[in-house]
């Protein structure tokens, strides 16, 4: 299993402030990113596994929601995020 509930606890702590913090933004967009990147490195070997890449484009979808109500709401916090995780736009 690649999330397990310590990685999460460790999703969290790192970008949330604490484990208990899972309702963030930073911390959801986070965890996000940390699913994106497995999915993507599962879909470079299973090319044909479209349930996978349905999902996969979902939860880009929803960190991309998540990181405009950043932007629109906080601009320092959405740019504290990028920087961070490193997500180019």
């Amino acid at each position: 299993m690649y999330l397990t509930s310590e990685v999460k606890k460790d999703i969290f702590k790192k970008h949330g402030g604490t484990e208990k913090n899972t309702g963030s933004a930073e911390s959801q967009v986070a965890l996000f990113t940390h699913r994106i990147d497995h999915l993507t490195g599962h879909l470079k070997n299973n090319k044909k596994d479209f349930g996978t890449q349905r999902a996969l484009l979902n939860l880009v979808g929803k960190r991309r929601a998540l990181l405009d109500y950043l932007k629109h709401t906080d601009i320092a916090r959405y740019r504290a995020v990028i920087k961070v995780l490193d997500i180019r736009k």
